[in-house]
């Protein structure tokens, strides 16, 4: 499936969490100045077998662990149809910036707990055999978010 099908298949009402978000964060800045808040669309494509144990891993610890590095949690995706169906993470979060993203994940990286949780959860062998990740910004179109 390609990236576009895919952001355009994804219903409108999937993307009001981060909208709000992302609204008072632009209410919180200065007069006169932009927000340059962003949103990550990450696609984890698992190895065979392995969806179950990534979302796992999401759901008891990887979540918590993005918030508590000021990686905001929008929404988790799994596809219902083929090819992708049984293999495929689809995902949003909300970054302050670019540069915060940046700073972020790597915090989040190098966390000695979550390197732990993820050791662990991966002792019967890695989990995801690719990940894409893609940065968005609102446009000036965009509905007002409320």
């Amino acid at each position: 499936m390609k990236r576009r099908d895919l952001l355009q298949s994804l219903p409108a009402a999937a993307w009001i969490p981060a909208a709000n978000w992302l609204s008072s964060l632009q209410e919180k800045t200065a007069a006169g100045q932009t927000s340059t808040a962003v949103y990550e669309l990450r696609v984890y494509h698992t190895f065979e077998g392995k969806l179950d144990d990534l979302l796992r891993r999401f759901r008891d610890h990887t979540m918590q662990f993005f918030e508590k590095h000021g990686i905001r949690n929008v929404a988790y995706w799994t596809p219902v149809d083929e090819p992708l169906k049984g293999r495929t993470l689809f995902y949003i979060l909300a970054h302050p910036s670019r540069e915060a993203a940046t700073a972020n994940w790597n915090a989040f990286r190098n966390d000695p707990e979550w390197q732990d949780v993820q050791k662990k959860s991966e002792a019967n062998g890695k989990l995801v055999e690719k990940v894409d990740s893609t940065f968005l910004t609102l446009t000036d179109f965009s509905p007002p978010l409320h």
